[in-house]
């Protein structure tokens, strides 16, 4: 074959350049990593390494790897499609490519151990904050790892979060539906910001924002030595929790359930449940749902 025989290759995906493109759908353009690192990793900041991977089974897995390899804090990966997203109780995260952010940070506190049940609660306020100030939308949260918003006066999962110790560190996982489709949604239940009317649904836009409130708070709660009340997170999550003061059903390991009035949190952040006898029982894990209030009767 001789040179002018060889195909041409522009160097631009579907003109000559293997591989598929990322333009298949022109409302979710793919991220610009080189864009995201100038932008974010910064000298003397959080963030010291930033990664965007076209498909991956699981963000967490794969930063829990480099965690154990050694990886300094601060370390982000996003994929723009997951094949195997988990959430609690190892339930699966899937999605059409591009059309939320799938994300995971790695984290090595220095706060007391005990204070570590704080770190999903600090994703879910930097999530709402961020969506709310930039998108437009307010999100409440469900404890312990929902984002929610309200479509038609019904409560609609928008995103979760999933946090899990590996060694000294903390790798933090977030997912969150941007521009899913009405017929794209898993479960009647589920929605996204672009469903929820959202003003800016560019996740670039919306992923610069976000890990930067998080840095901030983060950097907060630090210097607080991760005291919920002095760093102001638990006033900041309080005004964003859509269970407390709400009846709740809990449904804990062991095919217990727990029901009763979510009244607070406790300084680990565990949800208070008080029973209908008046006792207080705490909850560091299980499903809530939260319960309509029977109707009365004239």
């Amino acid at each position: 074959m001789t040179e002018a025989d060889r195909p041409r290759r522009s160097g631009l995906r579907g003109f000559g350049h293997a591989g598929p493109s990322p333009w298949t759908d022109l409302d979710r353009p793919p991220l610009d990593l080189e864009a995201l690192r100038h932008d974010l990793l910064q000298p003397g900041g959080l963030w010291t390494a930033l990664d965007v991977v076209e498909q991956t089974g699981s963000t967490n897995s794969d930063l829990t790897a480099r965690s154990r390899e050694g990886a300094p804090e601060g370390a982000v990966l996003v994929a723009e499609q997951q094949s195997a997203g988990r959430g609690r109780l190892d339930r699966q995260w899937t999605a059409p490519a591009r059309s939320g952010l799938f994300l995971s940070m790695l984290l090595r506190p220095t706060v007391p151990r005990e204070r570590l049940g704080w770190l999903p609660i600090l994703v879910g306020v930097s999530a709402a904050a961020t969506v709310g100030r930039v998108a437009g939308v307010e999100v409440g949260l469900k404890w312990p790892n929902d984002l929610q918003v309200e479509i038609d006066g019904e409560e609609r999962k928008i995103g979760g979060i999933l946090t899990e110790l590996t060694g000294d560190a903390v790798v933090a996982g977030l997912g969150l539906n941007v521009s899913l489709r009405a017929e794209e949604l898993p479960v009647p239940t589920a929605a996204s910001l672009q469903l929820a009317g959202a003003e800016v649904t560019d996740r670039a836009i919306l992923l610069r924002a976000l890990l930067r409130e998080f840095a901030e708070l983060y950097g907060e709660w630090q210097a607080s030595a991760g005291d919920p009340q002095a760093s102001g997170l638990l006033p900041a999550y309080t005004a964003r929790c859509t269970t407390l003061g709400r009846q709740v059903l809990v449904q804990l390991p062991g095919e217990r359930e727990l029901r009763g009035e979510a009244v607070a949190l406790d300084a680990d952040g565990r949800l208070v449940v008080r029973t209908a006898d008046g006792s207080r029982q705490a909850v560091g894990a299980g499903d809530v749902v939260h319960v309509r209030p029977e109707p009365r009767t004239p």
